[in-house]
């Protein structure tokens, strides 16, 4: 049996594949190849069932979390039709009572910004005269979705085919993102459902300053 828009003769050797484990679960492909039953002939078969029992499967018990493009030109359609002014820095206001009652890495809630993470908290801290200067917060986390592309323009080679010349000429791309504090609990390996967005696998978590790399799992849709 093959697949359509796939082919065995690319691999990673060739500099064709940069990776095989990009979200497509291995449960759902023995599901589906155990449905196709025994045939000697060589079947050629499309990945849209396969995506549909992986999304089963993952959809019940995959976190949600929230990440938007990392593009500051870019609005949403509720902010293109409000009339309100949109500020973009990297320092908000904290009422004094607030702030004050923080402590380290406390998550807390910032009304129309969303949950942020305490790090750090400068100022008077003498408990009897307590006053806040300063709070770093962690309110998103850097990351980047790769999505993967079909390897071949052709949904099945022939013999005559030359494979190097039916190869995509680009199979990956990459949107950076900023997503929610919460994603920082992610693990390699790990799956997540962006709200509004797809379903990913978690390649490399947020470790220090380095952003998150998580591969789109495919869902049906061909690109």
């Amino acid at each position: 049996m093959s697949m359509e828009f796939e082919d065995v003769a690319a691999n990673n050797d060739d500099g064709v594949v940069v990776a095989f484990d990009t979200g497509k679960g291995r449960g759902a492909l023995r599901e589906f190849i155990i449905k196709q039953g025994p045939c000697q002939n060589i079947i050629n078969r499309n990945w849209t069932q396969v995506w549909a029992i992986n999304k089963r499967d993952i959809a019940p018990w995959a976190p949600r979390h929230t990440a938007i493009t990392n593009n500051r030109n870019g609005q949403t359609k509720a902010q293109q039709e409000s009339s309100r002014k949109l500020v973009y820095g990297t320092k908000i206001l904290i009422d004094q009572e607030d702030a004050k009652s923080f402590t380290g890495d406390e998550e807390i809630t910032l009304i129309n910004w969303g949950n942020a993470i305490v790090r750090k908290i400068y100022g008077m801290m003498n408990p009897s005269k307590k006053a806040v200067t300063s709070v770093e917060l962690d309110l998103y986390l850097q990351g980047r979705l790769i999505d993967f592309g079909s390897l071949i323009t052709k949904d099945e080679l022939e013999k005559v085919d030359n494979i190097e010349d039916s190869l995509t000429s680009q199979t990956e791309f990459r949107t950076e993102v900023l997503a929610d504090c919460n994603a920082a609990t992610l693990v390699t390996g790990g799956i997540v459902h962006f709200e509004r967005k797809e379903y990913f696998r978690v390649d490399q978590p947020f470790l220090d300053d380095r952003p998150a790399v998580m591969f789109e799992i495919p869902m049906g849709k061909m690109k």
